[in-house]
């Protein structure tokens, strides 16, 4: 036996999860025939996608019954991604627009 034993996931469960996600989509389809005022149907359907992709993440990668270091890692790397992308945004939302020259 190695050291590491690989975590099998039963075809229900799986099932379950998949139907999980299935009924997020739905959600989030449905959030857009809302008026919801305009920053927050961004907000909105961004918790969906993220709620979305946790559950893909922790349950179709196995990161649930991983190590926790995997998990660390994942977590790192989006913070890392969301901080890149605040910089961004820093730089381009407070540009002054040039001035045409025709």
């Amino acid at each position: 036996m190695s050291a590491h034993e690989h975590h099998i996931s039963s075809a229900k469960f799986l099932w379950g999860v998949g139907i999980a996600l299935f009924i997020l989509t739905v959600l989030t389809v449905a959030v857009t025939w809302i008026q919801i005022p305009e920053p927050w149907n961004v907000v909105v359907a961004i918790a969906i996608a993220v709620v979305k992709a946790t559950v893909v993440a922790a349950f179709f990668m196995n990161l649930f019954w991983d190590s926790k270091f995997n998990t660390m890692i994942l977590i790192m790397s989006a913070l890392f991604f969301m901080l890149l992308i605040g910089i961004t945004l820093l730089d381009t939302l407070y540009r002054i627009d040039p001035v045409p020259s025709f």
